[in-house]
């Protein structure tokens, strides 16, 4: 007769102590930071399509009105010609707002417990004062960079200083709106609560901090897609890299990610006024 156990019996379970695995937060971070890019992407490459349709059915109906015969797809091509300011606008606003909402609610949705400790932070007056001096502190910081770039003959043009430049002139109403209220949020979302949020409640905050900091440079400044050379791109990436920091510091330091979005408000309201009033880029 055979010792071993009968078929029947299960096999053995772990103690109900025992906790699974918990995942790297690093991981988590690119992993979150890949979602980001690929929704980034996709969404560019849809509000693209769905502009160039748009623009196909207008200039056909346009064309079909005059009497005209329908043009070939060379012609086509050339009335389509390219988005201008308000399109391109609208399109970024789709594609960088929409990967923010759709990794936030994917990966890491705040809490009711969350929530409540961000409204008690927006009553402290201490928050609004730490507000005003980091936005206050950046806008010296970075022209203070720019005034010690310059002397070095260094001088970057920012990628989106065309576009902006246009925006303003053609629709400054509809400009102020995105660059100082709806662009501030969906970034703070993206890289301080979604990215940096993650390492920090991990207990690497300075981690969290320099890698969601690089991630918010590299995004405003991506090499090739414009003239600037390498000494121009570092310029624009110690910049936007310090102002990352800055907003983290900021949310950690006052608790709610409100400080961090009034205070890249703020300074993006104040870069717009430089580039309307005296042509500072």
């Amino acid at each position: 007769m055979s010792a071993s156990a009968p078929v029947s019996v299960p096999p053995p379970v772990p103690p109900a102590s025992a906790a699974p695995r918990a995942s790297s937060p690093l991981a988590g971070f690119f992993i979150d930071l890949g979602i980001a890019v690929v929704a980034l992407f996709g969404l560019s490459l849809i509000s693209g399509m769905v502009w160039g349709l748009t623009r196909t059915v207008a200039i056909s109906v346009a064309n079909a009105k005059a009497g005209g015969e329908a043009a070939d797809a060379g012609a086509l091509a050339a009335q389509l010609g390219q988005p201008g300011a308000l399109a391109q606008v609208v399109m970024a606003l789709v594609a960088t707002g929409g990967a923010a909402l759709l990794v936030y609610f994917w990966r890491r949705p705040a809490n009711a417990a969350e929530r409540q400790r961000s409204l008690q932070a927006l009553r402290r007056p201490a928050t609004w004062g730490w507000t005003l001096l980091v936005a206050t502190l950046i806008v010296i910081g970075s022209n203070g960079t720019a005034f010690l770039a310059k002397q070095l003959g260094v001088e970057p043009v920012p990628t989106n200083l065309h576009l902006m430049q246009n925006a303003i002139a053609q629709f400054p109403v509809f400009l102020v709106l995105f660059a100082v209220v709806l662009a501030p949020a969906y970034e703070e979302l993206l890289f301080r609560r979604v990215l940096f949020g993650r390492l920090w409640q991990a207990g690497r905050p300075w981690l969290g901090m320099l890698l969601s900091s690089l991630a918010f440079a590299l995004i405003h400044e991506i090499p090739g897609t414009s003239a600037n050379g390498p000494a121009e791109i570092a310029q624009l990436w110690l910049v936007y890299g310090g102002m990352g920091a800055a907003f983290c510091w900021l949310y950690k330091r006052t608790g709610t990610l409100w400080a961090a979005i009034a205070a890249h408000g703020l300074n993006n309201a104040v870069a717009l006024a430089a580039l309307v009033f005296f042509g500072a880029t």
